[in-house]
């Protein structure tokens, strides 16, 4: 009866660690595995050791793609987080209409990535794209562009469509952050003068700070997982000014066969965003001990 009991747990664990090992575990083995071989997906594999890595920190366009990705995520840390902040700070203010106003702004979050791609597509098209056609309404034709086809405006256009959708998703985040804050404490700012601009800067936002922490990291991480919306809206183009890292391994791996470089550069990838979340970690963590001293 005993071992039973003690088994027990492990029989409940089970199931769901195989499915763990075979879905995560082992891809990211044998990813790790091909990274040091020269393999086209199905013909014979040949070791080459290091050398793919070599291949790809000495890869100009690899850099670039960490340079864009960059780029997309210090942008979409505006647009995101402190976008959806500031709306939540604007809902939880608002008296009536609160849950349309969220609703709102939450309903792109729930749309699959490839159909707001696509949507955006159109909107950006510059022959007959709703922006173009906007600009044209308002006598500033001089402002068109073809936004998807212009090395200075896509990244920055595709930027614009991930804050669209990933806006509402903090907002939510925040505005329940919010509704933990006490009522007291908003009361008391209150009665000392303060406006709602106050107690949203000086009471609310200090008071939410893991939930800023936590979204923060979500937003570094997401960035360097992007995929669809770069993959569906322009492909890593026009002349390789929107190739992010993801993109550019998937066009090694399946357009080039080349297997072996591609899995070095996801291992690469994977490795920068562990190290990034473990000094994020450390840092929270370090500033939490100091808030409690």
């Amino acid at each position: 009866m005993k071992a039973t009991r003690r088994a027990t747990p492990y029989l409940f664990l089970g199931p769901a660690m195989l499915v763990f090992g075979f879905a995560i575990l082992w891809p990211v083995f044998m990813t790790f595995v091909y990274s040091f071989t020269e393999w086209n997906g199905y013909g014979p594999m040949t070791f080459v050791g290091v050398e793919n890595y070599a291949k790809a920190i000495g890869d100009a366009l690899f850099r670039d793609s960490f340079a864009h990705v960059i780029f997309y995520i210090a942008v979409t840390l505006v647009l995101e987080v402190l976008v959806g902040l500031c709306l939540a700070g604007l809902v939880s203010a608002i008296r009536r209409g609160s849950l349309w106003f969220r609703v709102a702004i939450f309903t792109p979050v729930m749309l699959p990535m490839v159909v707001v791609a696509v949507l955006w597509k159109f909107v950006y098209n510059a022959d007959f794209g709703l922006l173009n056609a906007a600009l044209k309404g308002l006598g500033l034709e001089s402002l068109q562009k073809v936004w998807l086809g212009d090395t200075n405006t896509a990244l920055l256009a595709i930027c614009v469509v991930s804050g669209w959708v990933f806006a509402g998703f903090y907002m939510t985040i925040f505005y329940a952050a919010f509704n933990q804050v006490p009522s007291e404490i908003v009361e008391a700012a209150r009665l000392d003068g303060a406006g709602e601009w106050q107690i949203f800067r000086r009471v609310k936002v200090p008071m939410i700070r893991n939930a800023i922490t936590v979204s923060v990291l979500l937003c570094v991480t997401g960035g360097f997982q992007g995929f669809d919306l770069f993959y569906v809206m322009t492909n890593g183009g026009p002349y390789g000014a929107t190739e992010i890292p993801t993109t550019y391994l998937v066009k090694s791996v399946f357009s080039f066969g080349n297997v072996g470089y591609g899995s070095a550069m996801a291992v690469i990838l994977t490795a920068i965003v562990v190290v990034v979340g473990l000094i994020f970690a450390r840092v929270s963590g370090s500033r939490a001990e100091r808030d409690l001293s």
